[in-house]
């Protein structure tokens, strides 16, 4: 073997295919373990642990892969030959002269490709068979050839002849001896030498149709195993059937099965191309297991020896592997022999070639219908007898066992073989895998022996009405080798094995030889319904025995036949063959797809076929043709009846003008909300917030202004009308701001798409709205998601309806998939199918339906209960007293006995008929033809008397409704046309309406019923017609509902019977079943259990129930879910449902009866009591305690029967006119009310869910449960275009969450290739999420007039989710009006600037006295700054407001953003990605960290800062250059003029608000390069990294931790003027003088958020007169202007107005302002340079600042026609200090009080700087140190060098002791105290005997110590004219360590 590839071996067998990590091993075997620990459920943590964690990657093949079938089986052939040296090249001989070359044509010009001539008559001489030749020219064609048999291989690859004999079956030239010149004659063009076994591929077969289709693949030698395999198709959720989800149907796909395996690696074999996605379910697959390693590479993997190890493929492993390398070979690979061919459209091969080789890959079409092909086999044919189907009536159906088939031959239509148990079979065989991964290889598999004699025993079991299924099987399996495994599993469980584990002695075995007699044993007891064959040699003779005894009729009870041929040498062979009419007619329909049953049927209809069943009905009756009885009828009675009907039914009105009470029911609800909507929606919009927070940038809401959306519904013409009703009604388009106020029909329908052939029109339109629009959010709704799911590639099929595949063309298309602004909602009651292995919807995106009550708990307060799929089956279960699920006895009889005698007629034809025959007789049984009541089912008449009945029950003519679901739409059009005959003969046409419901057509009703429901609804429009079915409530009526499957119609409340008798019952998959009963889901009052029903609906009850308690609908509504609770007895199913359990008699004589009353009395007393003491013990059990709820005494009872049997004798008895308007009059007097104002149908029929009759079949699967309790519908397949991962799985729990149920189809189901999801995997699991889309689940609510549904829902979320978006470009920003106005100064009535004045005039400015008043409303609790002796009396701030509340109580206004609006971190727009440095297209932000020190003498140390300075920022800074360390942040210079940059540099400070501070600036900046820093706290360093990291960051030392602003503002200022020194020393080098070095920097909020500018317009008459606008500018624009001012170096602070929307002219009429500035200032470093900020402040900083700077003889102003918007936020800022207690942990409230203590006192210590619980003190309680000063503002509080806030009732006076600074004049003014914070050496003795107090005035002295204190006190002679007293000293509330401030308080002597 060459060492390339024994290399690739190593690389193929032990590497490829492994996971990138362990998890999903570890987690698998977790999931296995647990499953075989439990009984009964899955433990819920493996889902989490499989897909809420991150690490869900699946392994990606690695190793090459075959482009095609061809090419991989070209290189098995080429490696499986006897040499292993290098092929020889061949020299084709030259063709004659003259002759053909061309390929796919032989040298005589004939066409030789299979898709040609397959369905011409080639003559095949006897011994020759046709098989498929490849040519390497024509890839995708088969030619045909005529080949001698015995040069052929049998079905082990041996015993062919070797040479060659062959004839052309073009030319018709025979003799070809050698396969060199026979390939030089069909022009195969060869390049190597020719070899049989290398282009010899396919044996032919004819189709039913008879076409030559390609059968399964020769058997060279070394292919053994591939003759031993099966199709690979998993088992479905079917009856031992793969319905359209397989495309079993006897036709096979045109290549063979390829193994099916997510992660085969390159070892494995590979048959066909595109197969990495189908899941393995073969018993050997030798790869990977559900993506785990296999047990061959995990001990390559391990360097386990592999001999140590068993083989665990028994005696599978005589025959070897092919000497060269493994490439394509595997022993345990599925066979691809077993497949075969038959195809409709020979030209799809090339198309489905593709697939997988999977059959479920076929398109429907594709399939053939009932004909079948057999499946192609090996040894001697068997003959299949001519009449088969005559003889048996039924096709008995094939099922491959274990083994080799033998060839069918003859009369080959009148079987179906089908290879799915085979593929069960090998399914269980990999159940030991699980294990293997410990070296368990002792785990045998289950053995063939012990699966086939499971097989029987589960046969002899199955009842004579029950069809097997797969997962009954596959179950019995699974605990058949758990069992017998069981104490290995645990070992392996419990510990961690050995290499070598001891073990014990495995079970004894079934040998082949004991097979067929314990067989035999079991199949003894089943009175021969399951039959035994043993044969010694081959299955084929006792398959010639098997038809041999049905041709004899000896099989006639016969359902099963098993062939075993058992063999001491040799694995067994089996088969098992349904004889059974009924279970083999219901496997074999079962294998169509709903395309060919529809064709099958339509076939049969226009054929003609069906009337032999039409001429069997009318002998029935015994007074000939039913029509003739009609006729007769109504030629009788025509005048009569038609009067009678006038009288009853016409007239409602006559009888409200009698005074009678007229039907109130009829209610149009409002539009409205309901809790569970709301919830939903809000669920909803949270998730897209989740998505737009996320890190990922999929959605960025910041960017949107508006929503806009559209609807894609099925295209059933209700279900769009009903859509556009709702979108009408919901006045959504109007709240979205869509449309205008007069809406039209036509507007609204561009928002709803109907999904057919005109939708890619509308689409179109939505895509291209979606990309003119970039800020309009669109929401795509896809509702009905489950709809139509086919890949749009596999709906290019010519015979594939128009609309299929529609969604997966539109929906998934690239332009959705890309844009950035349209998210997708699915929203189904059926998402199973969108929740597999490839789903596009991410398990986070999903919202489910919420649940009602938690814990017992009322969670929405909803008056509307659910009434589904559960409560239905809780109705059946014994102590519901009418069973709400039923089915139909004597219908299911009638069918199975004509099933029989007409064998070739589909079962749902005879159903249909049948049905159709049952309710025409009951009509008209009930219009006084009794003798037809034998002709039809007490359900039937049940159903129709109701109907009829029902509008005479209402004074408003109200009645039922009735849906007869016809799938079928021809059968629908034939059983309308039928009962619409049958109802004019009886001239009940203005009794009831039949309306024929086509999805593709709206509804058509007679103009009487149209008038009538323009009545009930109060509409006046002429032309008004119901286009939904909502429209038609309580209109009586039959609705023949029709359509494969239901589309989202919604039915009204007065649905009260729903006959799904004729749904498709072999077709079972779970979503099919949920979505037709589905059609009854309700909704019912949940305060039902509050009234009394005052008489029992006896006509709505089964015969047994005549007699029943009177309060049993109230049950069924009301305590459905809570009989559980209250039964003592144990539950058992009830027999109600089931006609055939009551008596012949009742059955006979209970309706229409001639001459005596419904027998209602029969055995009443007797069933009375005993459901009297039922009751008793319910209310003994205690649960049911409501006194209305106890029956009657039985006399009262018994006498009120008798009151109804009274009412209703000439309703049913013919001896009276039908429909006789005087029965009311035989009722007693006082009980005349119930029918006017309790009988009405429809009222009853809204207040209960409606009654299902279903087809027996689907009544014991829906109300079968598994051992957890789960019903068996819940386990079945979930969808007919998805199938199962793995046979070994484990079973669903009752338990599990609608969200556990999504993660385990996520895990274990993938789709089919005609899935649209096929196709969507990658390597990484996470990338095939789509991150734009979501799916909503909910229970389906098809009747829900009052629109509780999933489309109120999401209509809610768009109106929510608008007004999201509205507050997203919104802000809050505060609006108040300046403080203090009133507060003057002399002067301010002089104007030093006209009010256009663009910049100050300096010398004019330094004229403006300073305003010390302080106006920001933001301190309107602080303390008023005096100037001079007021001359005003201060408005009196008693009604001060907390610190804390002023956040919450202050007034703010909601603000549009502008363009130029500062943003916080949820801003992500296309323009400033780079700028935040979180556009995925940008390399990662790489930032460095930088420290720059400076010494400052005030604090006596070195300063340290760090800088992080991202790359893109570092031109921003200078560097040395050999070190890279940081020098200085550069400087503009003052002449410097750009419009391109800002020159001041900003700086932020914050805490707390890493994601909402604004720090966003670009918009704000207009794009402007500008140099932004953020100042923040170290230990908040790595959170605003994270959230800003393309900013450049400022980190404060660790010891300003818990600092306040003022810290900052401090260090920002003393950084600056630092590096404003640094910048001047290295400018000057280059030339600069220092002057012309930009001295200012900006220090911004991080709330400030807008800017607007004043522009005022002086064209006035006079000079005064001006006007002014304000407009929302750049900070740009106001900066540069502000930087341009004249002589702007000359002003030290530069400040604008905070924005109110109160301004008033007179407050800009001055352009600027001498006084205070805050929140937006420019900094003049140069000037400030010896004016600092308080380090140690935390509240009102930029006050004291401001102060001390105009102390300084420093210019301060404000430029009033600039403002700024402030933001209201809510978290940060200020509000990040909390004041706790130092001892406990508990947030205990503390109030200001408390802030400080006496010294040395054992108060509580508080974790607080002591600084701010100084000024926080001081704020509340200033009043305890200074009560001459309160409200007293006449006589301020004299404040040294520092402005503290006393609190509003409190004035102060600044001043400053520094010498030359300017101070107001205090002479005149006598101040009330005197304060000295912190006091430096500047405050002398002298200075402070300047000043006059008043007696009594108190001091208050702070310091840092009790020592300074003393010091103070004595070098400022304060005891001359101070009192002090030991008690007055105090200290912040602070422990020694956190060093408190002392205060000492004394009084003016």
């Amino acid at each position: 073997m060459p060492w390339s590839q024994q290399l690739t071996i190593q690389m193929g067998n032990s590497y490829a295919g492994q996971l990138k990590t362990t998890r999903f091993e570890e987690v698998l075997h977790n999931s296995i373990e647990a499953s075989l620990r439990s009984n009964n459920l899955v433990p819920r943590p493996i889902f989490s642990q499989l897909y809420l964690e991150a690490e869900q990657q699946l392994s990606s093949l690695e190793g090459n892969r075959a482009d095609n079938e061809e090419e991989e089986e070209e290189e098995e052939e080429e490696e499986g030959s006897e040499s292993s040296s290098p092929p020889v090249s061949y020299q084709v001989k030259p063709p004659p002269e003259g002759c053909c070359t061309t390929d796919g044509f032989c040298q005589a010009g004939k066409d030789l490709r299979l898709v040609s001539i397959s369905n011409e008559h080639i003559e095949v001489p006897s011994g020759f068979l046709l098989v498929g030749a490849k040519s390497p020219n024509l890839p995708d064609h088969l030619l045909v050839c005529a080949v001698d048999k015995r040069f052929l291989p049998d079905d082990n690859g041996r015993n062919a002849l070797l040479g060659f004999s062959g004839n052309c079956v073009g030319c018709g030239k025979k003799g070809f001896c050698y396969f060199t010149e026979f390939s030089n004659h069909i022009n195969l063009k060869l390049t190597t030498q020719p070899k049989k076994q290398k282009h010899l591929k396919y044996y032919l077969v004819r189709n039913a149709q008879g076409a030559l289709t390609k059968g399964s693949v020769i058997c060279w030698k070394g292919a053994e195993f591939r003759g031993r395999q099966s199709s690979t198709s998993t088992c479905s959720s079917t009856l031992f059937q793969l319905p359209e989800s397989s495309g079993l149907s006897g036709s096979t796909s045109s290549e063979p099965l390829p193994p099916a395996n997510p992660s085969a690696p390159a070892g494995t074999q590979q048959t066909a191309a595109a197969v990495d996605h189908i899941p393995s379910t073969a018993a050997f697959s030798s790869a990977v297991y559900n993506g785990k390693e296999s047990p061959k590479q995990q001990l390559m993997k391990n360097n386990l020896s592999a001999l140590t190890r068993p083989s665990v493929l028994g005696t599978l492993t005589n025959s070897g592997p092919p000497k060269k390398r493994h490439k394509g070979w595997s022993p345990e690979s599925p066979s691809s022999t077993e497949t075969w061919n038959l195809q409709l459209n020979p030209q799809a091969s090339n198309r489905i070639k593709n697939d997988g080789g999977s059959l479920s890959s076929l398109p429907h079409s594709a399939l053939v219908g009932p004909a079948s092909s057999p499946m192609v086999g090996s040894g001697e044919p068997v003959s299949v007898p001519d009449n088969l189907l005559k003889i048996c009536k039924a096709k008995p159906v094939i099922f491959k066992g274990h083994g080799n088939f033998p060839y069918l031959c003859g009369n080959i239509n009148d079987v179906i073989v089908s290879p799915l148990l085979y593929t069960c079979y090998r399914n269980s065989q990999s159940l030991s895998r699980a294990y293997e991964q410990y070296g368990a290889s002792t785990i045998q598999p289950i053995s063939e022996e012990m699966q086939l004699l499971l097989t029987v025993y589960y046969l002899v079991q199955l009842a004579a009405d029950q069809v097997p299924l797969i997962e009954d099987l596959e179950q019995i399996f699974m605990r058949s080798w758990r069992e017998s495994h069981l104490s290995e599993i645990r070992q392996y469980q419990q510990a961690v094995p050995q290499a070598f584990p001891q073990l014990p002695s495995p079970i004894t075995p079934v040998t082949s030889a004991q097979l067929p007699w314990l067989a035999g044993l079991a199949a003894s007891s089943c009175n021969d319904s399951v039959h035994i064959i043993e044969c010694s040699y081959s299955l084929a003779e006792g398959l010639s025995e098997m038809f041999k005894l049905l041709i004899e009729g000896k099989l006639i009870k016969t359902n099963y036949v098993v062939i075993i041929c058992a063999s001491r040498n040799r694995a067994i062979d089996s088969c098992i063959v349904i004889t059974g009419k009924y279970q083999a007619r219901v496997l074999s329909e079962s294998m169509l797809s709903p395309s060919d049953y529809q064709k099958e049927v339509n076939y049969q209809l226009v054929t003609g076929k069906v009337e032999t069943l039409g001429s069997f009905f009318s002998t029935l009756c015994p007074e000939g043709d039913i029509d003739l009885l009609l006729e007769k009828f109504y030629q009788e009675n025509q005048g009569h009846i038609s009067s009678s009907l006038s009288a009853s039914v016409n007239k409602p009105t006559a009888v409200n003008g009698a005074g009678t009470a007229v039907c109130t029911s009829y209610e149009i609800e409002r539009h409205q909300i309901r809790p569970f909507q709301l919830a939903v929606a809000q669920k909803l919009l949270s998730h897209i917030c989740s998505i737009a927070d996320s890190s990922t940038q999929n959605l960025d809401l910041g960017s949107f202004e508006k929503i806009d959306f559209l609807i894609c519904v099925p295209p059933s013409e209700v279900t769009y009308q009903q859509t556009l009703f709702h979108l009408w009604h919901s006045g959504i388009l109007l709240e979205l701001g869509l449309e205008k106020e007069h809406l039209t029909k036509q507007r609204v329908e561009q928002y709803v798409m109907k999904l057919d052939a005109e939708a890619q029109i509308k689409f179109k339109i939505f895509l291209q709205n979606s990309m003119q629009n970039p800020h309009t959010l669109f929401v795509l709704i896809h509702d009905h998601a489950h709809w139509d799911l086919m890949s749009a590639m596999h709906s290019l099929y010519p015979q594939t309806e128009l609309s299929s595949g529609l969604v997966d063309r539109l929906l998934n298309c690239r332009e959705v998939k890309e844009a950035p602004n349209i998210v997708t909602l699915h929203v189904t009651s059926f998402p199973y199918a969108l929740q597999t292995q490839h789903t596009h919807i991410s398990p986070y995106n999903e919202i489910h339906w919420p649940s009602s009550y938690s814990n017992g708990v009322d969670l929405y307060h909803e008056n509307k209960k659910y009434f589904g799929l559960s409560e239905f089956i809780e109705s059946t279960l014994s102590g519901h007293s009418i069973p709400l699920l039923r089915y139909d006895s004597s219908f299911e009889a009638m069918v199975m006995a004509l099933g029989k005698r007409f064998p070739r007629l589909h079962s749902a034809v005879i159903r249909t008929f049948v049905l159709i025959q049952h309710y025409s007789a009951a009509m008209m049984a009930v219009c006084g033809l009794s003798q037809m009541k034998n002709y039809t089912s007490v359900e039937t008449l049940e159903i129709t008397q109701n109907l009829i009945n029902s509008s005479r029950q209402c004074p408003s003519g109200h009645g039922l409704m009735v849906v007869l679901r016809i799938p079928c739409i021809p059968l629908a059009a034939v059983a309308y046309e039928r009962l619409y005959n049958v109802r004019e003969r009886l001239a009940l046409e203005d009794n009831f309406e039949i309306i024929l419901g086509n999805p593709n057509s709206g509804i058509t009703i007679g103009k009487h019923f149209v008038e009538q429901l323009k009545i009930w609804q109060k509409i006046e429009d002429v032309d008004w017609r119901p286009q939904t079915y909502l429209e038609l409530e309580g209109l009586p009526c039959i609705l023949i509902f029709s359509g494969m499957d239901p589309q989202g119609e919604s039915l009204p409340r007065s649905l009260r019977y729903c006959d799904l008798r004729l749904i498709n019952s072999s077709s079972l998959v779970r979503t099919s079943l949920e979505q037709e009963l589905g059609l009854a889901a309700y909704f019912v009052s949940s305060e039902l259990h509050t009234e009394k029903a005052v008489v029992n609906d006896v006509l709505e009850s089964d015969p047994e129930k005549l007699s029943s308690t009177d309060n049993e609908d109230e049950e069924i509504v009301t305590e459905g879910s809570t009989s559980e609770k209250r039964s003592p007895m144990k539950r058992e199913r009830s027999r109600s449902h089931d006609s055939a359990s009551s008596s012949l008699s009742s059955k006979a004589s209970t309706f229409c009866t001639e001459s005596s009353p419904p027998q209602v009395l029969s055995n009443s007393t007797e069933e009375t009591t005993n459901n009297y003491e039922r009751q008793k013990q319910k209310v003994d059990k205690g649960a049911q305690t409501t006194v209305s709820k106890h029956l009657p005494p039985v006399t009262e009872q018994l006498d009120m029967k008798q009151n109804i049997k009274s009412t209703q004798v000439s309703i049913t008895s013919s001896s009276s006119p039908p429909f006789s308007s005087s029965s009311s009059s035989s009722a007693p007097a006082h009980n005349s009310f119930i029918l006017q104002t309790s009988q009405c149908s429809m009222t009853k029929a809204s207040k209960q869910p409606p009654i299902v009759f279903l087809p027996k079949l689907v009544y014991d699967i829906i109300t079968s449960t598994d051992s957890s309790g789960l019903p068996k519908s819940s386990s079945l397949l979930p969808y007919h275009s998805v199938m199962w991962a793995s046979s070994f799985r484990p079973l669903m729990s009752k338990m599990m969450t609608c969200t556990e149920q999504s993660l385990y189809y996520r895990q274990w189901t993938v789709p089919k290739p005609i899935h649209m999801d096929y196709n969507n995997r990658s390597e990484g699991r996470m990338d095939t999420f789509h991150p734009r889309r979501l799916l909503l689940s909910g229970p389906p609510q098809v009747c829900k007039k009052n629109k509780i549904g999933k489309t109120g829902a999401y209509l809610q979320f768009l109106s929510i989710l608008s007004r999201m978006l509205i507050r997203l470009t919104e802000v809050d920003v505060y609006d108040e009006e300046e403080i203090n106005i009133n507060i003057k100064e002399e002067e301010s009535d002089q104007y030093y600037h006209q009010p256009g004045d663009m910049w100050p005039d300096l010398e004019s400015f330094k004229k403006m006295p300073f305003d010390y008043t302080i106006h920001d409303p933001k301190y309107e609790d602080a303390s008023l700054i005096c100037s001079k002796l007021q001359t005003t009396n201060s408005e009196d701030k008693s009604k001060s407001r907390r610190q804390e509340d002023m956040y919450t109580c202050r007034q703010t206004t909601r603000m549009r953003l502008s363009k130029y609006a500062a943003y916080n971190t949820y801003h992500h727009c296309e323009q400033c990605h780079q700028y935040m440095g979180f556009n995925p297209r940008y390399q990662i932000y790489e930032s460095t960290l930088h420290a720059f020190a400076f010494s400052y003498s005030m604090l006596g140390e070195e300063i340290q800062l760090h800088f992080i300075i991202p790359k893109s920022k570092e031109h921003h800074f200078v560097f040395s250059q050999p070190g890279r360390q940081l020098e200085s942040m550069r400087l503009p210079l003052v002449t410097d003029k750009s419009e391109d940059y800002i020159k001041s540099p900003t700086f932020t400070p914050t805490t707390g608000r890493h994601e909402h501070g604004l720090f966003n600036l670009y918009h704000a900046m207009d794009g402007a390069s500008h140099l932004h820093v953020l100042v923040v706290k170290e230990y908040e360093m790595a959170i605003y990294k994270k959230y800003w990291p393309n900013h450049i960051m400022l980190v404060l030392p660790s010891i300003f931790n818990s600092a306040g602003v003022g810290a900052a503002h401090f260090l920002i200022k003393e950084l600056s003027y630092h590096n404003l020194e640094l910048e001047r020393n290295r400018q000057e080098e280059l030339g600069i003088k220092p002057q012309d070095i930009w001295p200012f920097i900006v220090i911004s909020d991080d709330s400030c958020v807008m800017w607007n500018a004043v522009e005022v317009d002086c064209s006035g008459d006079r000079k005064s007169d001006y006007t002014w606008t304000e407009r929302n500018v750049s900070l740009k624009q106001i900066l540069q202007h502000i930087e341009a001012t004249p002589n702007v170096t000359h002003y030290a602070l530069i400040g604008m107005r905070k924005w109110s929307s109160k301004t008033n002219s007179a407050e800009i009429k001055e352009p600027f302002s001498c006084c205070h500035v805050h929140d937006f200032i420019m900094l003049n470093v140069d000037l400030t340079q010896n004016v600092q900020y308080n380090q140690n402040r935390f509240t009102c900083d930029d006050v004291d600042f401001n102060l001390r700077v105009h102390s300084a003889g420093l210019l301060i102003c404000r430029f009033n026609h600039f403002n700024v918007m402030k933001k209201q936020i809510a978290v940060g800022g200020q509000r990040s200090f909390h004041i706790k207690s130092k001892v406990s942990d508990t947030p205990v409230s503390i109030s200001p009080a408390q802030y400080i203590c006496a010294p040395d006192s054992k108060h509580t210590f508080l974790a607080a700087p002591a600084q701010l619980l100084l000024e926080k003190y001081l704020q509340y309680h200033s009043h305890r140190f200074f009560p001459l000063s309160l409200k007293n503002y006449s006589h301020p509080v004299l404040s040294v060098d520092c402005y503290l806030n006393l609190g509003p009732q409190i004035a102060v006076c600044y001043v400053s002791s520094r010498p030359h600074s300017l101070n107001i004049s205090s002479s005149g003014l006598t101040f009330s105290g005197l304060l000295l914070y912190l006091c430096d050496s500047f405050v002398v003795a002298s200075f402070l005997k300047k000043f006059h107090f008043l007696k009594g005035a108190t001091l208050c002295v702070i310091c840092q110590d009790r020592n300074s204190l003393r010091q103070t006190v004595v070098r400022l002679e304060l005891e001359d004219e101070w009192q002090f007293r030991l008690r007055d000293e105090f200290q912040t509330a602070n422990a020694k360590e956190d060093r408190p401030l002392f205060f000492l308080t004394g009084r003016h002597i």
